[in-house]
C-alpha cells in the first residue's frame, strides 16, 4: 500500500511480496508504452486494515505513465470513474534495452531529466517519467519482493527498506517490504 503521511520529505510505500512483483513487472510495460496508462488499484488494500488517518496517513492508489502522455491528473476523477472491472490480459514484456548499461555519472548532472516526478491527485499518486525512469526503478521492487520475506524472518523487529529517488523537486519514495500493515 502506498501511503502519504504527514512527514513532507518522503511517501511510504508498503509492500508485500506479490504487490511488489506485479509493481516490478509493470514498471518497464510502462516504459515501453508511451501511450499506456498503467494503474495500480493498490488503495483497496488498505480498506481491511487499521484507519491509519489518525496517524495523518492517507492510502493511495498508483498510477504509472509515460511523459509524452501528456495526461493531466486533474481529469484522473472523472476517467477513474468511467472505468470498467477491467479484463486480464497478458502482454509480451521487453527485452533489454541498450541504454540499461549506461554510465549512472550522468544521473548527477544538472541537465539530468531522468528522474520521475510525482503529483497526486484524487487519493492517487501520479508517478511520470521517460521510459529510462521506469526501467530504472523496477529492479528495487523486485529486490523488495525477493529480500524481503528473508530479511523480516531472519531479523525479527526490523523491516526490509530501499528507497525510489524522485526529481528534485518531489519526495522520494521510501519502499518497505511489509506482510502486515505497519504500526
Amino acid at each position: 500500500m502506498l501511503v502519504d503521511t504527514v512527514w513532507y520529505w518522503y511517501l511510504n510505500g508498503w509492500f508485500e511480496q506479490q504487490t511488489a512483483q506485479t509493481t516490478a513487472g509493470l514498471r518497464p510495460l510502462a516504459a515501453t508504452s508511451p501511450r499506456a496508462l498503467v494503474h495500480l488499484p493498490i488503495r483497496a488494500d488498505a480498506q481491511n486494515e487499521p484507519d491509519g488517518a489518525a496517524d495523518g496517513w492517507r492510502p493511495l492508489d498508483l498510477v504509472l505513465l509515460h511523459h509524452s502522455l501528456q495526461f493531466a491528473p486533474s481529469r484522473w476523477k472523472e476517467l477513474r470513474g468511467r472505468l470498467g472491472p477491467g479484463r486480464p490480459r497478458t502482454v509480451d514484456r521487453p527485452g533489454t534495452d541498450p541504454d540499461a548499461d549506461r554510465d549512472v555519472s550522468d544521473l548527477h548532472h544538472r541537465e539530468n531529466r531522468d528522474r520521475l516526478r510525482q503529483d497526486i491527485h484524487s487519493e492517487t499518486l501520479f508517478m511520470t517519467g521517460r521510459a529510462r525512469t521506469f526501467r530504472d526503478g523496477a529492479p528495487l521492487f523486485a529486490d523488495i519482493a525477493r529480500r524481503g520475506p528473508a530479511q523480516v524472518f531472519n531479523h525479527r523487529g526490523e523491516h526490509y527498506c530501499l528507497t525510489l529517488r524522485c526529481h528534485c523537486c518531489d519526495r522520494d519514495l521510501h519502499l518497505g517490504y511489509s506482510e502486515e500493515w505497519p504500526t
